[in-house]
């Protein structure tokens, strides 16, 4: 079933200190909520894969296109297909206690 309500942006970024910070800071600036963030370095480390949650909004196409000309992006997909049980249940996959949310 295809997801309506939510998008995941997947991002393939240059690996350095400062990149989360610009990305996050573009969704800041125009005041739009990130739901949830994974991001993992893959290869040799040089660059990384950031997986976004984002709401559907009427703005997600002019943030897209923004992120897309971010230097250290090298890539962005949308996905509306996809498993959102990784970010449901993160707690589980990090043993987290319910008392530690």
């Amino acid at each position: 079933m295809i997801n309506t309500k939510f998008y995941l942006i997947e991002l393939h970024v240059r690996n350095h200190s400062g990149v989360m910070s610009h990305i996050t800071g573009l969704f800041a600036r125009r005041a739009f909520n990130l739901e949830g963030i994974l991001c993992a370095q893959i290869g040799d480390g040089s660059t990384s894969k950031m997986y976004l949650l984002v709401k559907n909004d009427s703005v997600l196409d002019q943030i897209i296109k923004q992120l897309e000309k971010l230097y250290d992006v090298i890539e962005v997909s949308v996905h509306q297909d996809y498993d959102q049980s990784v970010f449901e249940n993160l707690n589980k996959v990090l043993k987290l206690k319910q008392e530690d949310i």
